[in-house]
């Protein structure tokens, strides 16, 4: 190997030579790909929802040329099979193995929420693009790690606004985990906000999925409202149940993602259906538009809340390559730039409050054919408290 010596050279010398050393550090800098390690559901109940996460990330890329700050960017992906047990090995073959500048992921909270930790552990930089356990962002919460989706607390919180606006009584239902637990929670103190009262608060095991007992119940309470978070094959069921039961028309069903991503399966049983979230099918803005039309153009579907979240996480990863010109080495700057970024999402004004996590419109949302329209704006720009973040 060449062994290079200043010690007997001239002054003028070493510094030009020093210089065309740094020179050619920065060129291989700029030359390398950038490295994005996809840490998603391939597998099993999510992969679908990976899917789109990945894909409107991907079309971000796409759209500025196949580069982030001018460098080219390179694929690392892993199937996490939404398998907590196997978190730990996984994110660190990401990081350890193949050195990725960003962790992407990912749908699972548990598997999730240990990313988080390996990526606090590394000081390596995570962008969370869908798990909104509450710990992400808030107890857990570290100067490297963002979240581009919601926590738990905000679509409950905004649902309890709207189904305070017209019932004073409300009985909620839900999967006993945390996810279930904290949205819970969030409807509770929206809807008491609202003025309302939550009477019981019904679950079982997640992710168990025999709802008639539940229905029962909440047919002998009589409240004027319902609340349920339920996900997955698990709200094509509840919804299904819920209008054989003879409820739909008697207690008004409120949710946040009970109809997400499952119109077509839930078909007439969930027609009318009031939801709240950040993003509604067919929102009106010039961004949505845009985005909308170049989706269909490239998958040859129709995007939804996911790949907004993921088509945010590369936009929210690009505004901190800008800012260092790409040079990934200068992580405090690109941290830095993208807490202060204020993107053009396609989901509105998007920025990032002190824990990371998003500050966002949320929207009232009916479901009306395959689509979950916009009604109306229930609360602008909301954060989460995050109150255990010590960031």
């Amino acid at each position: 190997m060449l062994s290079i010596s200043f010690r007997h050279m001239p002054a003028r010398i070493t510094t030009a030579l020093a210089l065309t050393l740094l020179a050619s550090g920065a060129i291989a800098q700029s030359s390398d790909p950038i490295k994005v390690g996809l840490m998603l559901p391939t597998s099993g109940t999510f992969a679908e929802l990976g899917k789109t996460v990945v894909n409107g990330f991907k079309l971000y890329v796409s759209e500025n040329g196949g580069k982030l700050a001018g460098r080219t960017v390179q694929y690392v992906e892993l199937d996490d099979e939404s398998d907590p047990s196997k978190a730990n090995e996984n994110a660190n073959k990401l990081v350890k193995r193949d050195r990725v500048d960003v962790l992407v992921g990912t749908i699972h909270s548990g598997v999730a929420m240990t990313m988080a930790r390996v990526a606090r552990d590394t000081n390596t930089l995570m962008i969370v693009p869908n798990a909104g356990a509450a710990e992400i962002t808030g107890a857990m919460c570290a100067p490297n790690v963002f979240r581009t989706s919601f926590s738990n607390w905000q679509p409950g919180y905004a649902s309890g606004l709207l189904a305070a606006r017209k019932h004073k009584t409300a009985v909620t239902i839900s999967w006993k985990y945390a996810a279930g637990d904290e949205s819970v929670r969030g409807f509770r103190e929206g809807f008491e906000k609202g003025g309302g009262k939550v009477i019981k608060d019904l679950n079982l095991p997640f992710p168990n999925v025999e709802f008639q007992p539940l229905l029962t119940e909440l047919a002998t309470i009589k409240p004027e409202a319902a609340y349920v978070f339920v996900a997955g094959a698990g709200q094509v069921k509840f919804v299904r149940d819920y209008a054989a039961a003879g409820l739909k028309n008697n207690i008004p069903l409120y949710g946040a993602f009970i109809t997400e991503g499952t119109l077509a399966a839930q078909g007439e049983s969930a027609s009318g259906l009031q939801t709240a979230l950040h993003y509604a099918d067919g929102l009106k803005n010039p961004k949505n538009d845009a985005f909308i039309a170049s989706y269909k153009n490239t998958f040859n579907a129709t995007p939804d809340v996911f790949a907004v979240q993921g088509y945010d996480a590369a936009q929210l990863f690009a505004a901190g390559l800008n800012a260092v010109k790409g040079d990934t080495k200068k992580k405090a700057e690109m941290i830095k730039a993208m807490e202060i970024a204020k993107l053009e999402s396609p989901r509105g004004p998007l920025s990032f409050s002190k824990s990371h996590n998003p500050i966002q419109d949320m929207y009232a949302r009916v479901a009306t054919g395959n689509q979950n329209v916009m009604t109306d704006v229930i609360v602008k720009a909301l954060a989460d408290p995050s109150p255990d973040c010590k960031i």
